[in-house]
């Protein structure tokens, strides 16, 4: 880490496998120091874009007809290098870059990357494996066409993993990428792109076109061979994306796949019997850890009255103890959130609470950004289950209770599910069997990941796939072959061996 500290490097676009540098520049800053600069990222111009596309597309049938173990191989190949000389190297690009604690970038940029790459192969041969029957004299197959024309990836700032995931996955399946990575963290997504060159991906698969979405985005949408689009990030940009594509639609070639995981307001609901130990361990770890910033991340809690007392203590005397600091500094837990506008942004909130009559900051609520963006794990009470901060997604360390009447949990149940337009990832405290039942069958559509005695971040590769529905995205489960599915055109081929002779049927004949 002290090595990338000192060395500050040019990051370019990469387009046809030639490194771009354009006279608009952006400085990649640390956010927990804003002195320390990492890099100067290069900014895509609209020429750039179309320059891509071209790209894109004139390596697109040589790429297609690669086999299914030769694209395998170099993306197999790109895991064994994160697995070993590339790890530190990203673990400590990704705690500088994204300030991320050593355990968090370790999860993230080594470990659930590699889980992608690794599956995500496995499921390619898989879904080629699933075959139609054929009967006597007939040959039935199905062919898993990349999708016409080129996938745009548009990855967010908070997980490197999905930065890998999101353009690599399309190109597993034989598609061609235009990869546009989130501002803030362009020094990283720029070490993943030389991790899949040094792998052996052939130049022009994937184009790594960094610069302001008005510009990549528009050009790219207006683009007539616009095959899908993988996204993760906020709710707005991709209502954005899914307008713009609405309104081109008479101009592509097809119909746009649109594959999306966008916000979250994701809860823990505790019952009566559940053991209060494991459920604050679950806000800690699920509403604080990466400071909140998940889209997974426990932001509403719902606790009953009699059991908050003893709640209350539990947590604030384990918040008093966490640190709060530099990713460097190994015994902080929570390090800085990403940037001034995120930094602000959760200021506001902390303001909004202090003015309202109807919550209380019962712990935190302190910020600093004298040389980083740090802000206290914050625990707010609210008297109301549609304050702010219980319905607005906030992307930082702040988790809202609110305090339900001892026998009224299944009504608490219909009001989880009532209060907010997200459904991406939540929990059920409980060791009452039917609780967990009632709670299960009632929260139903209020998460697509859901957790019972579990904090509902932290899904793994092929254990959980992960999405939620609603306005948290489309639900197309990455971490498993359904979201690889999604990249693909099936083709029905029917082959007949003694096709016949004669039109007539048999029921012609008079006899």
């Amino acid at each position: 880490m002290e090595i990338l500290k000192k060395k500050p490097i040019n990051l370019p676009l990469i387009i046809g496998g030639e490194e771009i540098t354009t006279e608009t520049q952006i400085e990649i800053r640390s956010p927990h120091d804003h002195s320390l600069i990492l890099g100067n990222a290069s900014q895509a111009t609209k020429k750039h874009v179309s320059d891509a596309i071209k790209s894109a597309l004139s390596t697109k049938l040589e790429w297609m007809e690669y086999s299914w173990d030769e694209r395998a191989a170099i993306f197999l190949k790109a895991a064994e290098l994160l697995a070993g000389s590339y790890r530190i190297k990203m673990n400590a690009a990704t705690m500088l870059n994204l300030s991320k604690n050593p355990h968090q970038a370790e999860i993230d940029s080594a470990c659930e990357l590699i889980d992608f790459l690794r599956f995500n192969t496995y499921f390619m041969y898989k879904i080629y494996g699933e075959q139609p029957n054929s009967p006597k004299s007939q040959f039935n197959r199905l062919e898993y066409r990349p999708l016409d024309g080129f996938v745009f990836a548009v990855t967010p700032f908070n997980f490197v993993s999905i930065m890998g995931n999101l353009p690599s996955a399309p190109a597993i399946m034989g598609n061609v990428v235009l990869w546009k990575p989130a501002s803030s963290v362009i020094y990283v997504a720029y070490k993943l792109m030389k991790l899949f060159q040094e792998a052996g991906l052939p130049d022009g698969v994937i184009n790594f076109i960094p610069g302001r979405g008005s510009i990549v985005g528009d050009t790219i949408l207006e683009n007539p061979n616009l095959g899908g689009i993988h996204f993760t990030g906020s709710t707005e940009t991709f209502d954005h994306l899914w307008q713009k594509v609405g309104e081109n639609i008479k101009n592509y070639n097809q119909y746009p796949r649109l594959v999306g995981e966008t916000g979250g307001k994701d809860f823990i609901i505790m019952h009566r019997s559940a053991d209060i130990k494991s459920t604050v361990t679950a806000i800690i770890q699920g509403g604080f850890e990466y400071q909140g910033q998940k889209c997974s991340a426990v932001s509403r809690v719902y606790i009953p009255k009699s059991d908050w007392k003893e709640v209350r203590d539990k947590l604030v005397n384990s918040l008093k103890d966490i640190k709060i600091g530099p990713p460097d500094e190994f015994s902080n837990f929570i390090n800085a959130v990403i940037d001034r506008k995120s930094f602000l942004k959760i200021q506001e909130y902390l303001e909004i609470t202090r003015q309202s009559v109807d919550a209380q900051i019962v712990f935190g609520g302190n910020t600093d950004d004298s040389k980083g963006y740090f802000i206290e794990p914050t625990i707010i009470l609210s008297k109301e289950p549609d304050f702010k901060t219980m319905v607005d997604e906030i992307f930082g360390p702040i988790v809202t209770i609110y305090l339900y009447e001892d026998n009224k949990f299944e009504e608490t149940l219909r009001l989880i599910d009532n209060t907010s337009k997200y459904a991406l990832t939540g929990s059920v405290f409980a060791s009452d069997r039917k609780a967990i039942a009632d709670a299960t069958k009632i929260l139903r559509y209020s998460a697509g990941n859901f957790y019972i005695n579990s904090k509902p971040t932290g899904a793994a590769v092929n254990m959980q796939p992960f999405g939620g529905s609603r306005k948290s995205g489309t639900n197309d489960k990455a971490g498993s072959f359904l979201n690889l599915l999604r990249w693909v055109s099936t083709r029905t081929i029917k082959e007949e061996f003694l096709p016949p002779q004669d039109y007539s049927y048999p029921f012609l004949t008079r006899d």
